[in-house]
């Protein structure tokens, strides 16, 4: 009874995937279709994820820029750790979108259960590495002695929550390669709510407020920039383990049932250690870069420091619809080569690229002339203020080939081919925007660190659409 019901619950986006895994044609308006019908629910995912990351910078923006710079500091080294989840998670979601594409479900569930093994132990091992670097990691990275401990706090946090974050991006990756991009999207929204809450009673004191007019004691415990971290930990811990139930249990395809073997096949670990290590690798390698950008701004000062942070979140609410819009070429590469629809691999990457490019110009407009609004939002110092503004602005142009290298990596992700992207994004960021930086940051400061991210955006959105449209990652295809 409870399959019948998860197979009657279709819409209209898994009838397109259906006729995709059947040998069906899709008319062009089909495909445009398809494209946005799973795009506009991971864009909203992607969205809501920087709304939380919004709502932590704007509420410990009021505790002043020294709390506020400590978070920075630490946030390339938290991407780093979350950027390896999203490798390890990637490395089995490619299978079981390709294997869904050809129509062998139970294999698909197979992979399934070989990546919850893999993935916590994965994120176990993580923790482990965080817990040993928390202390010395801020003297690392430079900082002043005044940020050092509120910097180790919320790293500290960050890397104890690393199992849920695993369970979570797994569980979302898995649920989208299935055709499901709505779950994640709503359960996102959720976690973004949660964050809300639980960051406004974990931050700040117990004080007075408002409701409707009515005089409320609004209860806190004063944690400062330990509750940002934790409240974000905990909004993501509930939100993990939803999306798990969602997929385990009422997945139409992935989902698990009693007597299935959970031993370990190798075959599909080391598929997906061939996908996930490049990944990893660049994902480690990216925000190394990052780290050492961090480490190139940090002697600029805290004001310099703070408004890196700001403008880099300011920033993601721009270029989370290309990840969003990447998330759907994934999925429509991995069932189109899993079906053997090859001609339908070649339309949907260049129909999802030209889509995420001309979002991205739109959301590029739109934060040039919103940047003192959107900076506002995040911090009250207007030194931070105008510097955020001036390295926003540079930036807003950069964002149609930022796009282009983001969409176009997540369509080579769907195909298996990650280790030439990476070698590619390796290559843009440690050999033409890290030099530049060091060129610029000595005469322009922050702004000339800025002007380096920009040009290297541009560079990189280059290679990579030269990458797709030579077409010979389609020869080494995954499975």
């Amino acid at each position: 009874m409870g399959k019948d019901r998860r197979q009657k619950k279709t819409g209209r986006a898994e009838e397109l995937l259906f006729k995709i895994k059947n040998g069906k044609e899709l008319t062009s308006a089909e495909q445009l279709q398809l494209v946005l019908r799973l795009s506009l629910p991971a864009v909203m995912a992607q969205i809501t994820s920087i709304i939380m990351q919004y709502i932590d910078a704007s509420m410990v923006g009021q505790l002043g820029a020294a709390k506020s710079a400590a978070i920075g500091l630490v946030s390339t080294s938290t991407w780093l750790f979350g950027g390896l989840c999203i490798a390890a998670a990637a490395g089995f979601s490619v299978q079981a979108a390709q294997l869904i594409g050809a129509g062998r479900d139970a294999q698909a569930r197979a992979v399934l259960r070989q990546a919850i093994v893999a993935t916590m132990m994965f994120s176990a091992a993580l923790l482990l590495v965080g817990m040993a670097i928390s202390r010395p990691l801020p003297g690392w990275l430079g900082a002043d002695a005044e940020i050092r401990e509120d910097a180790v706090r919320y790293f500290t946090v960050y890397v104890l929550s690393l199992p849920f974050v695993q369970l979570c991006l797994l569980s979302a990756n898995m649920l989208q390669c299935s055709g499901n991009m709505r779950t994640p999207s709503i359960l996102n929204v959720m976690m973004c709510a949660l964050d809300v809450v639980l960051n406004s009673l974990l931050i700040f004191p117990e004080r007075q407020g408002e409701i409707f007019g009515i005089a409320v004691r609004i209860p806190g415990a004063d944690l400062g920039v330990a509750g940002a971290a934790l409240g974000t930990a905990l909004a993501q811990g509930i939100t993990g383990i939803l999306m798990c139930y969602f997929l385990v249990a009422r997945s139409s395809i992935l989902h698990l049932s009693r007597g299935e073997s959970w031993r370990p096949e190798w075959e599909c670990i080391e598929r997906a250690v061939r996908i996930a290590v490049p990944m990893g690798l660049e994902h480690a390698l990216m925000n190394g870069a990052m780290i050492a950008t961090t480490r190139i701004v940090a002697p600029l000062g805290n004001i310099s420091i703070a408004a890196n942070s700001f403008a880099v979140t300011a920033e993601s609410l721009c270029y989370m619809p290309g990840y969003g819009i990447a998330d759907a070429a994934t999925t429509l590469i991995g069932q189109s080569l899993g079906a053997g629809r090859r001609e339908l691999v070649r339309r949907f990457s260049r129909l999802t690229v030209a889509i995420g490019m001309a979002v991205m110009a739109a959301t590029g407009a739109v934060m040039f002339f919103a940047a003192p609004w959107m900076l506002a939002l995040l911090t009250p110092d207007p030194e931070i203020q105008e510097l955020g503004v001036r390295v926003l602005r540079i930036e807003a142009f950069a964002e149609p080939l930022f796009a282009a290298s983001i969409v176009v990596s997540g369509a080579l992700r769907g195909a298996g081919d990650t280790l030439i992207p990476s070698l590619m994004n390796f290559f843009s960021l440690w050999f033409v925007r890290l030099p530049l930086a060091i060129l610029l940051s000595a005469r322009l400061g922050l702004t000339g660190v800025w002007i380096a991210m920009c040009a290297e955006l541009c560079f990189r959105g280059v290679i990579f659409l030269i990458r797709l449209y030579r077409e010979r990652w389609l020869r080494n295809a995954a499975l």
